[in-house]
Order: C-alpha cells, then sequence, then structure tokens
C-alpha cells in the first residue's frame, strides 16, 4: 500500500515537474540561459561562480516567466492549434491562475537575481518581459511586424550578460545585441513557415508577408546577409573590447554561409523541409557562434 502511494506521489510531481517544464519552455529558456552566460564570459574581467549563477538562475526565470504570460494570454488561441492545444491551460492539466501566480513569481525572483548582479541587468530583463508579454503577444493576430517587435526581447539575452559582467551598455553588448538580433528573423520566418498551417487557425500572422512565396524567402535571404556581416564585425577592431580573431572571423563567416545556402534552398523550393533545415541549420549557428566568440577571446 505503502509503495502504491509512494508512486502515485512520485509520478504526479512528475507531472507536475513536466508541466512547469512546459508553461515555462523550459529547452527555450535554457537555450537564452546559455546566450547570457556566453556575453558574460565575454565580457567579464574576472569570472565568479556567483555572478554565473545569479544570471542563469535570473535568466531562467525572466524568460519562464515570459513564457507563462504568453500562454495565459493565448490559452484560447493555444486550444485551436495542433502543437499548443496539449499545454497545460488549454488541456485543464493548470489553472491560469495558477500560471499566472508562477509567471509572477518568477519574474519577482528574476528581477531580484538580476538586481543582485547590477540595476542595468535587472532593468533589461524587465524590458524583456514587458515588450514579449505587452507588445509582441498581442501583436502576433495583427500584424506580421510582430515577429520584428519579438526580436528586440530576443536579442537581449546574449548582451545581457556582458551587462552582467561589467554594468555597462556600450558598442560590445551593442554589437552583441545586434548579432542576435538579426539571426532572429530567418530563425523565425524559417519557423514560421513550417507551421504556418497551424499557426493560422490561431489567427498568427507570422510570415513577412503573409504567405510561403519568394517575398518571404528574400526577406529570409537579405536578413541572413546582414547577420552574417554583424557577426564577424569585431574583427576590425572597431567595437571595442568585444574583438573577433581572423580564424573564427572566418569560421563565423562559414557558418552563416551555410544558413546563408539553406535560405537559398528554400528560395529555389519553397517547401517545409527546406524550412526545416534552415531553422536547424540557425539554432545549430547561434550556438556555434557564441562558443566560438567566447573560445577565441580565451586563446586568442
Amino acid at each position: 500500500m505503502k509503495t502504491a502511494v509512494s508512486s502515485a506521489k512520485s509520478n504526479s510531481f512528475a507531472l507536475v515537474f513536466a508541466d512547469f517544464k512546459e508553461i515555462t519552455k523550459a529547452r527555450l529558456a535554457i537555450s537564452v540561459v546559455f546566450s547570457s552566460v556566453a556575453g558574460y564570459f565575454l565580457g567579464a574581467y574576472e569570472l565568479s561562480m556567483v555572478s554565473i549563477l545569479l544570471l542563469a538562475f535570473g535568466g531562467y526565470c525572466m524568460v519562464g516567466a515570459s513564457n507563462a504570460y504568453n500562454q495565459v494570454i493565448e490559452k484560447d488561441l493555444d486550444a485551436l492549434m495542433s502543437r499548443t492545444k496539449n499545454r497545460p491551460i488549454p488541456a485543464g492539466r493548470m489553472s491560469a491562475k495558477t500560471a499566472m501566480a508562477i509567471a509572477i513569481v518568477l519574474t519577482i525572483l528574476g528581477v531580484i537575481s538580476l538586481y543582485f548582479l547590477n540595476p542595468k541587468t535587472a532593468m533589461f530583463g524587465a524590458i524583456s518581459i514587458f515588450l514579449y508579454t505587452s507588445v509582441y503577444t498581442p501583436l502576433k493576430t495583427k500584424t506580421p511586424l510582430a515577429v520584428f517587435v519579438g526580436a528586440f526581447p530576443g536579442a537581449i539575452p546574449f548582451m545581457l550578460g556582458w551587462v552582467a559582467a561589467t554594468n555597462d551598455f556600450g558598442i560590445e553588448p551593442g554589437t552583441l545585441f545586434m548579432i542576435q538580433f538579426f539571426w532572429q528573423f530567418p530563425h523565425f520566418w524559417a519557423l514560421g513557415w513550417m507551421l504556418d498551417d497551424d499557426y493560422r487557425k490561431g489567427g498568427f500572422k507570422m510570415l513577412p508577408t503573409g504567405k510561403k512565396d519568394r517575398g518571404t524567402a528574400l526577406q529570409i535571404i537579405m536578413y541572413t546577409i546582414w547577420m552574417m556581416v554583424i557577426s564577424i564585425i569585431p574583427v576590425f577592431g572597431i567595437t571595442g573590447r568585444l574583438t573577433l580573431s581572423i580564424p573564427a572571423a572566418v569560421l563565423i563567416f562559414l557558418m552563416g554561409g551555410v544558413m546563408l545556402y539553406f535560405a537559398l534552398q528554400l528560395y529555389s523550393k519553397r517547401d517545409n523541409v527546406s524550412a526545416r533545415k534552415l531553422m536547424l541549420a540557425s539554432v545549430t549557428y547561434i550556438t556555434l557562434m557564441q562558443v566560438v566568440y567566447v573560445v577565441d577571446k580565451f586563446i586568442a
């Protein structure tokens, strides 16, 4: 009997934990934390484990809060789409009140954690939550420009790490911001292309032309080229302490070229298979690019 009870409790905890990961979009939050920590490594004069842990915890809380608010706001629309109908709220496993409580607690914990690093870091974290939930989320059903607005909070993490390490916002974190800003357009439009039919069920307008056409693919190509250019700007020595060696710049440019190849394939074929390849290439690019930047700093 005791075994059955303990097993039931264990299963119940596992389900609650699974729903917490879903409501905070754990995989996305962890990728954001990775970007923030990479930015911290680039900006730090000396590494502090306490600061890294505060940044990681605060960053997860801020992203988790944004996603929880988003799922509360879009609960009715999520129920209409295949990829989101099994989320905790539309599936009935979690009430909107519980999700809102989680979001508020995470917001408070996140702001406090980042404030311990410095006030600027907390401010940028709070701005990202506000833009994501109060501007980007409502615009998604109204205009494709929502992706442009959403690129602002999405570009903050890489920059946030530098600000956390230095308590300063200048050309260096500004450059990190721009790299991740331009990266988001090919990434999200490739995702939007793949999920266009599902997005339409929820009334979301994610593609720049509203269609899976050459116009959308052409914009993806243009933003990919801008991303490639911005990503190697530090090699020219015009971005303060943020530098890049020539071998690292060549490697990053070639990685961007892989993304450009898949963007050109999408322009040529205009199918979901090509969009998926581009999306996966973009995820690989952002991770490896940040790794190259950090490794280059410490070995160059």
